[in-house]
Order: structure tokens, then sequence, then C-alpha cells
């Protein structure tokens, strides 16, 4: 049987129009009525397609969720990328990237509530979508403690992988789609505050 993806993959450039058609018109089904209330064959009515022809781009419901999620948080990674590469100390950058992830996914969280919502049932559910963006976000953080490290700006003690993790576990609670939810009271002054706490702990 042939992969869907890599079918896909494989196709020209009004097939890709398509599939962009039906990504297009699954956002704003799933922006009006929501992930779980929405099913393919609604997209299909919406767009004047057959469910059959949908199903020869998309192996799923979840697999056109992943491709506007992935969307969505390629953004938050373009923006984070962007932060970190004003320059400046290893602390300014970790400071700009922690700020801006945070502040983009609240715009997510208040501006488009729907696709939040399939954010964050993909860091639930740990779609590849999702996996990919923490992958991404542990890289660049990565990056920075090395960057802190190299420039005698952060501690050396610690093991590298071990000072990562910890980061990442205490900056999930404002970055998360799935926790920022439950933390939107915290906010600003929370994540300003772990962030201090973070780049203190970090402090030769």
């Amino acid at each position: 049987m042939t992969n869907p993806s890599i079918e896909t993959a494989s196709r020209g450039p009004a097939e890709h129009a398509v599939r962009d058609q039906i990504i297009a018109a699954a956002h704003e089904c799933f922006a009006r009525y929501g992930y779980g209330k929405t099913t393919v064959s609604d997209l299909a009515r919406e767009i004047g397609f057959s469910k059959a022809y949908i199903y020869r781009f998309f192996e799923s419901k979840q697999a056109i969720g992943e491709a506007i999620c992935t969307e969505r948080l390629d953004r938050l990674i373009v923006e984070a990328r962007t932060a970190i590469d004003l320059g400046g100390s290893a602390t300014e950058k970790f400071r700009r990237m922690f700020k801006a992830l945070t502040n983009l996914s609240l715009q997510l969280f208040f501006d488009d509530r729907k696709i939040y919502e399939i954010a964050a049932l993909s860091a639930a559910e740990q779609w590849g979508s999702a996996q990919i963006y923490k992958a991404t976000l542990k890289a660049m953080l990565l990056e920075i403690v090395k960057d802190g490290r190299e420039s005698g700006e952060f501690e050396r003690k610690t093991p590298l992988d071990e000072t990562c993790r910890a980061i990442f576990y205490a900056m999930m609670p404002f970055i998360d789609p799935l926790h920022l939810e439950r933390n939107l009271d915290l906010l600003p002054d929370a994540q300003v505050e772990v962030c201090g706490l973070i780049l203190r702990s970090l402090a030769p």
C-alpha cells in the first residue's frame, strides 16, 4: 500500500494547491466549530469535494489537524529563532526567546482559541507536530546554554543535559499549549520571575 505522505510529497503544483485549499477550509471549520465537532464529511461539504477525494491528500482528520498545528507551531519557532538571532549575551538571548514564546502562545490562545485547542490536543496526544516543536525548542535552548558556558556567563558544573532538561521543565507552564491555560492568571509576573530564577541558577 502506498504511503499517503510519500504520495502527497510527489504530487505537482496543482495537487499542492488543492491540499492548501483543504487546509484553509479545515482551518475555518475548526475555528468556527472546533476540531472535535468537525468531521471530514463536514470539510468535504464546505469545500465541495467528496470525502474520498480529501482522503487522497490526508489519511485522517488528525493529519489535517497536524498540518494546521505544524503551521502555527512553526511560526512560534521562527519568532523564537529571530529573538535569539538578535544577538547579545546568552542571558539576553534566553530572556528574549522565553518572552517571545510566551507572548506568541498567549496571542494564539486569545486570538484563535479553537486552533489553540488543536495545539493543546497535539501536545496531550504527542502528535508529531508537538514532538518536533519541543525537540526544536530544546535544540535552541541547548545552543544558548552552550554559548553561555563557552563565554563564561553560565556555570559548567551541572551536566549539560540535566541543565537543559530542568530549564525546559520550568518553561513549560508558559509555553506549552497544554499547560498555558492553567497559568494565565500568573502572567506576566510569573514568567518574568521564573526567567530570572533560571538565569540566576545558571550563574557561575
